[in-house]
């Protein structure tokens, strides 16, 4: 078991069931972060979602809490990314703070610090899209497509 893990807060201008519904709606979901995707957003349910063209993340969601808290699982499909699916876990909780929502991320069970770093990168990219198409802002194309 590792202890490398990823933990991010970012400040969202949105109330959190505005921000929980970008992780629990297919084509909200797909405007911050992905090109592409299949989800069952449900305990247990499955997703699949080819994040920027190269690399596809799949995994089950584990605990939906609206519009607390959402747990999945995390993992690419490729062999040459050193996570496979179902061997990490997000957790997302949301609180209510005067200017919106504090969003924090932790991605725990990344099997080396060169995962998370790399993560941890990706996290930042993608939540920063998210909280600017979460406040009714347009992100834009994604860079890393």
């Amino acid at each position: 078991m590792s202890i490398n893990a990823v933990t991010l807060e970012r400040r969202i201008a949105a109330r959190p069931e505005t921000v929980f519904s970008f992780f629990t709606d297919r084509e909200k979901w797909l405007s911050w972060m992905g090109r592409d995707g299949e989800f069952s957003f449900e305990p247990g349910g499955a997703y699949r979602t080819n994040v920027n063209g190269d690399h596809v993340a799949e995994g089950r969601f584990v605990e939906i809490d609206p519009p607390k808290r959402i747990v999945f699982t995390w993992g690419w499909i490729e062999d040459d990314m050193p996570v496979p699916p179902g061997s990490s876990t997000v957790e997302i909780t949301l609180e209510p703070v005067p200017e919106g929502t504090l969003l924090r991320l932790v991605h725990r069970d990344l099997p080396s610090p060169e995962a998370g770093a790399a993560h941890e990168e990706g996290w930042t990219h993608y939540v920063e899209r998210l909280a600017v198409v979460a406040a009714g802002g347009d992100p834009g194309p994604d860079a890393w497509m």
